[in-house]
């Protein structure tokens, strides 16, 4: 049986790997995928996910969740990298959106149709869950398992100490680190390790599949934007990894880990900070992925655009 999960995504160019590989994976029943600001303002972001899902055209279509303005969390400018419309200036068309509810009420609707079914994969800033929470409390004991892609066990990314999506939202973060639901959490110093070159967007970007057709106007904008930041020849996918911790975890060991966030400080905003102690008043929140199987997890994304059709 298919594992029934919803997306809550933070919509620029790794957005669409991640949808490609989870819409099309038979192993996976995307009910849902919510938008939430992050590198892009809120309103792009719900276009940028009505836009990925209709060029997509997938065999079943999810709802989709409109992401909240808020005036909360940082809104990442990181339009070198992704474009000023995080998609590299493809500027899809999009049809109108007739029924639209925001994420935070599609999360509670989908957890309540189906309690313990189904796991939310957050692949941006923690807003939407947090606001899910405050709507409905009791939400946290229908979840089945939040994966966390965010966080960092060493250095972070948008400052020395703290992790992008986390940053963006710390408080939201600290409540679902908080939370009494089950928890995985896939951070930065993982997702890293995984790294696409652009001989293998040669491979899987066939032009004559929907998925291909897409992937041709995004993904070399950000291989172009990747070296002339930083001078690397290839990028990462961080969402991908993410997505293969649900559907192959045999790729994966991890640790029961009590993780907090710090939401004040000039140099700590934002940081992910994990106790080893045993301590009574300190027990592991959730597990934190620790190691992973590079290769075969490049073998799963590769393999999973391939046949994205």
């Amino acid at each position: 049986m298919a594992k029934k999960v919803i997306l809550d995504v933070d919509p620029h160019i790794d957005a669409a790997v991640e949808l490609a590989l989870a819409l099309f994976d038979p192993d996976l029943e995307v009910v849902a995928v919510t938008a939430t600001a992050g590198c892009v303002s809120a309103a792009r972001a719900t276009k940028n996910i009505q836009a990925i899902i209709e060029q997509l055209d997938p065999p079943r279509l999810p709802r989709i969740g409109v992401a909240t303005e808020t005036d909360t969390g940082y809104l990442g400018d990181l339009h070198h990298l992704y474009g000023k419309d995080g998609l590299g200036g493809a500027d899809l068309a999009v049809s109108e959106l007739h029924h639209r509810h925001t994420a935070d009420k599609v999360i509670c609707e989908e957890i309540r149709k189906s309690p313990g079914e189904i796991s939310i994969v957050s692949l941006g800033p923690l807003t939407n869950m947090a606001l899910a929470l405050t709507r409905e409390p009791d939400l946290e004991s229908l979840m089945g398992e939040i994966y966390i892609r965010g966080g960092s066990l060493g250095s972070g990314d948008v400052t020395s100490a703290a992790e992008f999506n986390i940053y963006c939202n710390p408080t939201a973060a600290r409540r679902i680190f908080h939370s009494a639901s089950t928890k995985s959490l896939i951070p930065l110093d993982i997702t890293q390790q995984v790294v696409m070159t652009y001989d293998q967007l040669d491979e899987i970007s066939d032009v004559t599949t929907k998925s291909g057709a897409l992937l041709r106007k995004f993904l070399p904008f950000i291989f172009r934007s990747y070296r002339t930041v930083w001078g690397l020849e290839g990028i990462h996918l961080p969402s991908a990894v993410a997505l293969a911790v649900i559907s192959h975890p045999e790729l994966f060991a991890s640790k029961s880990l009590y993780g907090d966030v710090e939401t004040s400080g000039d140099l700590t905003l934002g940081t992910t900070l994990f106790d080893c102690r045993i301590r009574p008043d300190n027990q592991p929140n959730m597990q934190v992925i620790t190691e992973i199987d590079v290769v075969a997890t490049m073998d799963y994304i590769l393999r999973g655009l391939a046949t994205a059709s």
